[in-house]
């Protein structure tokens, strides 16, 4: 495959699963901000998804609304959800010829979408929940075009690496502002609210509950989210995955292209395979994470190097 047409549908998947999962937080974080008496802090949401310097953040991180306008349609902060749209977009558009007109058409309808001035009222004056439920179901209408529409072939391929990959760095994210907004003592916060709140961003609170009776165990929320082979954004099940399709690769690759990326996305893969699970120490966790996402990154720079001649 040409690797401008690799490049593109990777990064399409990326900016599309980016996406998703920072509207997952965005939703829980507003949810979890409206129960908070005490005045809730957005400062670790805006470090992750924008480039404020410290005072700009201070100026807006208890203020909801405004975080929501900069995190979604600020055209200035390249992390914003509008910027990841419309640059999942122009990637599509550069490989049209190559994708189903479905895939293109579902991808169009969530551009326009986001700039529709009603998502622009909600999140100012309405209730900034519905836009969200707006945006989420046209990204999973868009996800399961792309399941039913797309041949399972090269590009198919590196779509669902950038798919995974990107979840992959989601979760780690997800679960290190975790931590450090609430700076938790593992061996002491079961059934803390803020668990609950995390296992939403992420979708896998019912699967908590079928899997586990009883409180919400610090311990256990951990196990599933970095461990679980079921849960589908657990950081194990994304690696796996990631892997998977890229070992899909290796007849149309070179030996030493593919072995570089192979062993710097089994890299990432052992160093949670092989983390002790069962501490309770917060800092190992966070280390953890924190080193995974320096292999992903290792990886895919790699695969940039070696298939996309970036």
């Amino acid at each position: 495959m040409l690797s401008r047409v690799a490049e593109s549908v990777f990064w399409l998947a990326r900016y599309m699963e980016r996406t998703i999962g920072l509207l997952r937080v965005l939703r829980t974080n507003y949810i979890a901000s409206q129960d908070d008496t005490n005045g809730f802090s957005w400062k670790s949401v805006l470090q992750t998804y924008g480039y404020l310097q410290a005072g700009g953040i201070e100026s807006i991180q208890y203020n909801s609304r405004k975080v929501l306008e900069y995190v979604m349609l600020d055209r200035d902060n390249d992390a914003s959800l509008i910027n990841n749209i419309t640059r999942s977009r122009e990637n599509a558009r550069a490989v049209q010829d190559h994708i189903p007109k479905e895939v293109w058409q579902a991808l169009n309808d969530y551009h326009h979408l986001i700039r529709e001035t009603n998502i622009a009222r909600l999140l100012r004056h309405g209730d900034p929940v519905f836009a969200f439920d707006i945006l989420l179901k046209q990204g999973m209408c868009l996800h399961g075009t792309i399941d039913v529409s797309m041949a399972r072939d090269e590009a198919y391929n590196y779509l669902n690496i950038g798919r995974y990959i990107e979840r992959c760095i989601i979760s780690i994210d997800v679960l290190l502002i975790h931590l450090k907004e609430n700076s938790l003592d593992l061996s002491l916060s079961d059934d803390a609210p803020s668990w609950r709140y995390l296992l939403y961003s992420l979708s896998g609170y019912e699967l908590y509950l079928k899997n586990n009776k009883g409180l919400l165990r610090a311990s256990l929320v951990m196990e599933q989210l970095l461990h679980s082979p079921y849960f589908v954004h657990s950081i194990s099940y994304c690696l796996l995955q990631a892997q998977r399709y890229f070992q899909r690769l290796r007849e149309e690759s070179s030996g030493e292209s593919y072995q570089s990326v192979e062993f710097l996305l089994g890299k990432a893969l052992n160093n949670v395979k092989y983390s002790v699970s069962g501490t309770n120490d917060t800092q190992a966790i966070s280390n953890i994470l924190l080193s995974t996402r320096k292999n992903i990154f290792e990886a895919t720079h790699a695969l940039d190097q070696n298939y996309f001649g970036i």
